[in-house]
Parts: structure tokens; C-alpha cells; sequence
């Protein structure tokens, strides 16, 4: 593959960045190129040296959305960094998206039993005003309860999840060293 080839290739797998952050990146391969070439290297081993174009461009994003996640907490950026680390590599199918899916789906109905249990209460009113012959004491005070612990398991969750998140992010960034480190071993 010829330096125009590589960079070619670069530049269409790197979309997903900013003209400049393209600008940036293709800037430094082309620094890579220069360098080899004045050490007497083809731009055909210096090509094979630097390894594949689509998967520096993986390795590229992956860092990318890493690094947005440490600034930016959200659902969706998360979302987007376990995507791009699981872009890395077809076995990071299995050790990304498995633990990933499991703990969002507890901390999912976690949070269902908080609201829910917070919102016993309107059940309650309801059921007075479909049954309004059938009002039991105890009743109102189990609602009372579930309202409570609903509200402490919501307080409880915030920081678990907040917790969660944190954590699996740092085992994304793990994940992610690890196979760029496999890889360029490899090379």
C-alpha cells in the first residue's frame, strides 16, 4: 500500500472525527511517512509498519469516545464508547457487550422498583376510587412504606449507578489498552 493509498483509507475510515481532527491525524501520518522514507524505507513497509488504516481509525474512535465519557457522563456517551471498544475486536463481543448488557439491565429494574415502590401510593387512590367501600388501614400504611423504601432505594441507586458507570468505564479503557497493546505486539 502506497503512502496515498493509506492515507486515503485513513481519511474515509475516519468520518466520524471533525475536518481539523482529520486534518490533525492524516498531518501526523504523513510525518510518519517522511521520516521513514528519509531513512530509506518503501512507503510499502513504512504502510505495513504502521499497521492497518481501518483499525488505527477503531483504535482512533475508541480513544475518542473514552475520552468524551470522562467529561461527559451520560447514557449516551457511554453507549457510544462500549460500541466503539467493542469495534475493536469480534471477541469483545463477548467481554464488552455481555457484562455491559447484564449490568444495565440491574440497574434498570432497580430503578423500576424504586419508582414503583414510590408510586404506590397512587395505586392506593386508585384503588379507593374503584373500591371506594374498601378502605383498610393497612393498606395505606404498606403504600406509606413502599413510598419509603422506594424513595431510599432511589437515593441508593443514584449512587450505585453513578458507581457503575465510573467502573465500567475504567474496564472499557482497560479493555481498550489491552487489545491496542495485543496488537501492536503483535506488529
Amino acid at each position: 500500500m502506497t503512502k496515498d493509498q493509506f492515507l486515503s483509507e485513513l481519511d474515509k475510515r475516519l468520518k466520524g472525527f471533525s475536518y481539523r481532527e482529520r486534518q490533525d491525524i492524516l498531518m501526523d501520518y504523513e510525518e510518519h511517512f517522511a521520516i521513514g522514507l528519509a531513512e530509506g524505507k518503501t512507503e510499502e513497509e513504512i504502510a505495513e509498519r504502521l499497521g492497518s488504516p481501518s483499525q488505527i481509525a477503531k483504535e482512533m474512535m475508541a480513544t475518542y469516545h473514552l475520552e468524551k465519557v470522562d467529561h461527559h457522563l451520560t447514557a449516551g456517551n457511554i453507549i457510544r464508547a462500549v460500541w466503539a471498544v467493542i469495534g475493536l475486536g469480534f471477541f469483545n463481543i463477548v467481554i464488552v457487550l455481555g457484562p455491559f448488557i447484564a449490568l444495565a439491565s440491574i440497574i434498570i429494574s432497580l430503578w423500576a422498583v424504586s419508582v414503583s415502590f414510590t408510586l404506590s401510593p397512587l395505586m392506593f387512590l386508585v384503588g379507593i376510587i374503584i373500591h371506594p367501600n374498601h378502605f383498610l388501614l393497612f393498606d395505606l400504611f404498606s403504600c406509606i412504606a413502599l413510598c419509603g423504601i422506594g424513595i431510599l432505594i432511589g437515593i441508593g441507586m443514584y449512587y450505585v449507578t453513578k458507581a457503575v458507570a465510573l467502573g465500567f468505564i475504567r474496564y472499557l479503557k482497560y479493555n481498550a489498552s489491552l487489545v491496542k497493546g495485543g496488537l501492536k505486539r503483535e506488529s
